[in-house]
């Protein structure tokens, strides 16, 4: 396996945007957490939605021409705000819509608010974030950090599933000041029979060294139910993945539903009590890993050698049978047995 194929540092995010990842707008803190009411910032983001050459896919990006699938994985704090420049370079009508955060009508991407980018196009949709806050009432209002996601809901109709099934759609982290950052990221995005728009053996290879803490942001799209399994590693089920406290009871999982609009995230430390290895994570709908739904998540040694026998496992992964599948000219899904 190529080094160089490895997930993105946390510094790389953090000293600006890297490999389709918009990192955090970070506010300068001390140790530890900074106050809930801290001041937000402003990001302005420029996205450009474009054809994959090559395919009929169209994927959103970070640069003009260079689209990819998921799209960009955008983060902020709660308190801030990003202002989305979306440029459709393709000739069809499009947009963006989030889940998870505060917009007005003419930000909600959607057609029934006359809220898209027509065919070559220039738009800014607004999105804002939140703290939670005491209601008169004396309960709290929520605010808007978790693990969410954004999409088309313009592309083929109103409400963008031909967008969707050609590969419009990305994560979207609010976090609350103070949770951990992870080293590495990888989004996860089951669409109908796909993961991330392929079918194994061409489904993503995610890589950590043993020790780096490791965050996966799984989103589903499409008609199909599925869920998320990673093998040899297990999360608590909470907003962030982890525990609070030396008593926090949460269940503990390592399997979770992820139907059609659903997202969540965890952080799990990579290899941790298991070592390093190629672990596979898939759908635990049968039929659907069956049919390609499966990928490795490789833990290399501490030092990013290749562990022992980590190679000869991904090379049976990849003989393994499985149908091919790929989109066709309408983004449906075209299975050959």
């Amino acid at each position: 396996m190529d080094k160089k194929k490895r997930g993105l540092s946390r510094r790389s995010m953090l000293a600006g945007t890297a490999a389709g990842v918009i990192a955090p707008v970070v506010v300068s803190a001390g140790a530890g957490s900074a106050p809930a009411a801290a001041a937000g910032m402003t990001r302005n983001i420029t996205i450009y939605a474009d054809y994959v050459p090559g395919s009929t896919r169209v994927g959103y990006g970070l640069e003009p021409g260079k689209p990819t699938i998921p799209g960009p994985l955008l983060e902020c704090y709660e308190g801030d705000t990003l202002v989305i420049e979306l440029v459709n370079n393709t000739d069809q009508r499009l947009s963006i819509h989030p889940h998870g955060v505060n917009y007005d009508t003419k930000s909600d991407g959607s057609p029934f608010n006359d809220s898209f980018n027509k065919p070559y196009e220039t738009k800014t949709y607004t999105w804002r974030t939140r703290t939670a806050y005491q209601a008169a009432n004396g309960f709290w209002m929520p605010g808007s950090a978790g693990y969410w996601h954004y999409h088309d809901h313009a592309f083929g109709g109103d409400h963008g599933t031909v967008g969707l099934m050609k590969g419009l759609y990305g994560g979207l982290i609010v976090r609350k000041r103070g949770d951990l950052l992870p080293s590495k990221q990888f989004t996860v995005v089951f669409t109908e029979m796909w993961v991330n728009h392929q079918v194994a053996p061409n489904t993503p290879i995610f890589e950590a060294n043993l020790g780096e803490r490791v965050e996966f942001i799984c989103i589903g799209h499409g008609n199909l139910m599925h869920t998320f399994h990673l093998h040899a590693h297990r999360w608590a089920d909470t907003r962030t993945g982890m525990l609070t406290s030396a008593t926090d009871n949460a269940p503990i999982v390592d399997n979770k539903t992820l139907d059609p609009g659903n997202s969540f995230g965890f952080q799990v430390i990579a290899g941790d009590g298991v070592g390093p290895g190629a672990w596979m994570y898939h759908c635990h709908v049968q039929q659907h890993s069956d049919d390609g739904m499966s990928g490795v998540f490789l833990v290399r040694n501490a030092d990013g050698g290749m562990p022992a026998g980590a190679q000869e496992a991904i090379d049976r992964f990849k003989g393994h049978h499985h149908p091919t599948s790929t989109p066709d000219a309408t983004g449906a899904s075209a299975h050959h047995h």
